[in-house]
């Protein structure tokens, strides 16, 4: 039997690579799925974790927590942002090892890559240039846990893992109008629009700029083809030094693009305009995903079908809220 811990199974990765562990245990795979909320374990708390570790010795760890949010809530809260996840991946990644566990799994972000990072970004542009400075702090965090485990894989043979995930979207996704990321607020808008009858939608900015985006449940899939590779192989295509991983679809589409797929999905029929007085952030980000695919692993699930699948999730939510109000 495997036994193995995912931090933040409630969170939108977490939660899609715990559907998938689940369905594999169901199949007849021979796993011990260990979980815990927040409220059960504050991953902060040093003391917790290493109790928690020593007493269930996970054979294998994912760790998908993390404190995250857009770019209002990463320049309000700064100090949060880098202190919180510095410290769940301090706490989870040095016990883990205390407690023996050989293989784990850290999920970081496309955002530790630098602001002006040639177009696609590949794994050795880390740590080459400046920082986006909105979510710097958060982009730190997410490097010092790249470097955590490979510092512990130099001294003291582990295998620890990193994957940096594109945008990602899907069931689980926060949809929130003032926090939510570009397309889960796109489909709220554009669902709102339909509902109500608008005749139009302003998007903002000019619409050029460019956006991938991969469906979660391709990024827990991706998350677990990390993991179960064989050291050797995974060896082959990573550096001790530059060991993380990309995993993204390998294309991108314009903002515009992406509006007129959320607005084909939701059934609205208005006029969609641009705001090109609103800024247009980074003119593009796309990952470069071909060490992932030379190991053997692509996106399966299209844009249009994803946005599909995430539109009906979505209405699903909303229906038994409306029935309680």
């Amino acid at each position: 039997m495997t036994k193995i811990y995912i931090a933040g199974h409630r969170g939108m990765v977490g939660g899609a690579i715990l559907r998938q562990l689940e369905a594999r245990k169901a199949a007849g795979e021979d796993l011990d799925l260990i979980t815990r909320t927040s409220s059960e374990l504050d991953l902060t708390n040093q003391a917790a974790v290493h109790d928690f570790m020593q007493s269930e010795t996970p054979d294998q760890v994912i760790l998908a927590a993390a404190k995250v949010g857009g770019i209002v809530a990463n320049n309000s809260y700064p100090a949060q942002f880098i202190y919180e996840n510095l410290m769940i991946e301090c706490n989870v990644i040095h016990q883990a090892y205390a407690a023996g566990v050989q293989r784990l799994l850290q999920l970081g972000s496309s955002c530790i890559y630098p602001k002006l990072a040639t177009q696609p970004m590949a794994e050795d542009a880390l740590l080459t240039g400046t920082l986006e400075p909105t979510n710097e702090p958060y982009a730190i965090a997410k490097i010092a846990g790249i470097k955590i485990c490979e510092s512990y894989n130099r001294q003291y043979g582990t295998d620890y893992r990193s994957v940096m995930p594109t945008n990602l979207y899907g069931p689980g996704d926060n949809f929130h109008p003032e926090n939510s990321h570009v397309l889960p607020a796109l489909i709220q808008r554009f669902h709102n629009a339909a509902r109500d009858g608008t005749s139009e939608v302003v998007v903002w900015g000019s619409g050029k700029p460019m956006r991938e985006f991969l469906h979660v449940d391709d990024m827990a899939e991706a998350s677990l083809f990390v993991l179960g590779l064989d050291r050797a192989i995974y060896r082959r295509e990573t550096q001790e030094m530059l060991s993380h991983i990309n995993v993204g679809s390998g294309s991108d589409v314009t903002i515009r693009e992406l509006a007129e797929t959320v607005a084909n999905a939701t059934g609205f029929t208005g006029k969609i305009s641009f705001d090109a007085t609103k800024p247009d952030g980074t003119p593009r980000k796309l990952m470069d995903v071909s060490r992932l695919a030379r190991l053997g692993w692509t996106a399966k699930i299209g844009l249009q079908e994803g946005i599909r699948e995430t539109y009906k999730w979505f209405l699903a939510q909303e229906r038994p809220n409306l029935r309680t109000k």
